[in-house]
C-alpha cells in the first residue's frame, strides 16, 4: 500500500445559499485552506475534517491500493491516471481536493 498526496486546491463559499440556509456569520471552511497538503492511505490524516474524509476516502483507498495506472470511470472523468479531483459534502462552503497516487510506502505496508 502506498501513500496518497491530498492537496487542497480551493475553498469556496456559496454566499447566496449561506445567506438563505446558513447560520449567522458563517464563513469558509475552518479546517482547510488552499495549498494544504496531507498524506494518507487507509486512515484519515491528523487535522483533516471528518466529513471531508467521508467524502473522499474511497478514492484515497483505491489510489493507495494501486488504482494509479488507469483513469477513474473508464477515462470519462479525469484525464490523468492516478489523480482524482474530489470535494467535501458541504454545499455552503465546499473544499476541492486533488488526490494523487505516490510511490511512498505506507507505514502500514512496512509493519
Amino acid at each position: 500500500m502506498k501513500k496518497v498526496k491530498i492537496t487542497v486546491l480551493k475553498t469556496m463559499f456559496n454566499e447566496d445559499l449561506a445567506k438563505e440556509y446558513g447560520v449567522e456569520n458563517l464563513k469558509t471552511c475552518p479546517f482547510h485552506t488552499k495549498g494544504q497538503v496531507f498524506y494518507a492511505d487507509y486512515s484519515r490524516p491528523d487535522g483533516f475534517c471528518d466529513e471531508a474524509w467521508k467524502a473522499i476516502y474511497q478514492y484515497v483507498f483505491a489510489l493507495a491500493h494501486g488504482a494509479s495506472k488507469e483513469t477513474f470511470y473508464f477515462g470519462d472523468w479525469i484525464k490523468i491516471p492516478g489523480v482524482a479531483i474530489c470535494s467535501c459534502n458541504d454545499g455552503l462552503r465546499p473544499v476541492i481536493f486533488k488526490l494523487e497516487a505516490t510511490d511512498v510506502l505506507s507505514k502500514a505496508h512496512s509493519e
